[in-house]
């Protein structure tokens, strides 16, 4: 009975490996787990080249056209999270590489993140912890949340989750979204306004949209601008949403009270980046969806989309055009 070869690339940090539930993928496939990064190309390549199928960990690994054109063998991505842009889909889907996603599944651990991170920021955390480490005993003015306006963009599952939790602690939450769901509105009670409205107004805005040619630097210096001054933006979506020369500006320059950031624009971030110069931010390296319980959900979520794959009836394929003619 012909066995698979899955091949994970990279695991580093544990994350896929760090799951009790990737044993159940030996059932039904050869796994090949890498606990490093590869240190260029040329290693990604050599690594995936004997694959049937490529298990991408959080999206860890970046495969553009040059690299997937030299992987024939290759049949199915299926990628650990919900976002795909790691992946070439015009490429994918011309060498017949069906890519699938695991959506929806961690939309509560996501949006706890994303709480977590808008109160260290109100709240001054991080500043106040290298503080106090420094032997300095000193208060710093935080904002209350309580009553203010929560402006989310992008109202998927993770958008809603937290529209529901930031209700929970007394917050009036607007949105907007690129496709708006009366629906969800009126559940859970909430309204959509224009993008320039929800900027003007929010004291917070949060991003949960996904990246797209329309939400690429969706985020730039007009946009900020437009925020009121002494807000706080929170970004657990995608770097390349937010500019970030122009959020570095509004940080420095007072007109945003700070940033609470999990995705970059460049990762893992150079010891050089610019954000690393600012202060009132609180940063997290992508782990959003990393706890005990989000790597299962994920790893057998993605093990789930193989299972359904060598079934011949994949499912979440985020590139369809892939199956015409199958």
């Amino acid at each position: 009975m012909f066995r698979p070869r899955v091949v994970i690339p990279a695991d580093s940090p544990p994350l896929v490996g760090a799951s009790p539930c990737l044993a159940q993928l030996d059932e039904i496939a050869d796994v090949v787990l890498y606990r490093d990064r590869p240190a260029d190309d040329q290693e990604k390549v050599r690594r995936v080249s004997e694959a049937d199928i490529l298990l991408n960990s959080r999206g860890s690994l970046k495969f553009p056209q040059e690299v997937l054109q030299q992987l024939p063998r290759l049949k199915m991505i299926a990628v650990c999270g919900i976002g795909y842009d790691a992946i070439d889909l015009p490429t994918a889907t011309e060498h017949r590489i069906v890519v699938c996603n695991v959506p929806g599944r961690t939309a509560t651990v996501v949006a706890e993140h994303a709480l977590g991170l808008m109160f260290a920021v109100a709240r001054n955390m991080a500043f106040q912890t290298l503080e106090l480490k420094a032997g300095r005993w000193r208060g710093d003015l935080g904002v209350s949340l309580t009553g203010r306006q929560i402006g989310v963009i992008g109202t998927g599952n993770i958008g809603c989750e937290m529209i529901r939790l930031c209700r929970a602690v007394g917050m009036k939450p607007v949105a907007w979204s690129l496709h708006p769901d009366p629906a969800k509105a009126a559940r859970l009670g909430f309204e959509y306004v224009t993008l320039e409205e929800l900027l003007k107004t929010s004291d917070v805005v949060s991003l949960h949209t996904r990246l797209s040619d329309q939400t690429r630097g969706l985020m730039n210096a007009e946009r900020f601008a437009m925020m009121k001054r002494g807000s706080i933006l929170i970004n657990t979506a995608r770097g390349a949403m937010v500019e970030t020369n122009a959020l570095v500006e509004a940080l420095e320059s007072g007109h945003l009270f700070g940033a609470g950031l999990d995705v970059y624009d460049e990762e893992p971030l150079r010891a050089d980046h610019p954000i690393l110069q600012c202060a009132r931010v609180v940063l997290t390296p992508h782990t959003a969806d990393t706890t005990q319980e989000g790597l299962d959900v994920l790893t057998l979520g993605c093990i789930d989309n193989i299972r359904a794959f060598l079934n011949g009836n994949p499912q979440n394929v985020v590139n369809p055009d892939v199956l015409r003619g199958h």
